[in-house]
């Protein structure tokens, strides 16, 4: 099991300076990029038993990671 938060600055370091940027300019970017920043941290917080919770549920905000991941991605690529 990986204990490693996979913040977006680990996930796309090229896309550090953009994000930011994106942040700013960008109401809807912004927003997810705050979700993905809180489900990330739910699974961190799973995975290290500091909020244990049930395979299920630990599943679900995985999914749910890597979906605002894949959003924000195609984001970064469009813009």
């Amino acid at each position: 099991m990986a204990n490693t938060p996979h913040t977006l600055a680990e996930e796309f370091p090229a896309e550090v300076d953009k994000m930011h940027k994106m942040k700013l300019e960008n109401a809807h970017f912004s927003k997810i990029y705050d979700e993905y920043h809180e489900v990330n941290r739910a699974v961190h917080r799973a995975e290290t038993n500091v909020e244990p919770t049930d395979d299920a549920n630990e599943i679900a905000l995985r999914q749910q990671r890597a979906h605002l991941k894949d959003e924000i991605w195609a984001m970064l690529k469009a813009d």
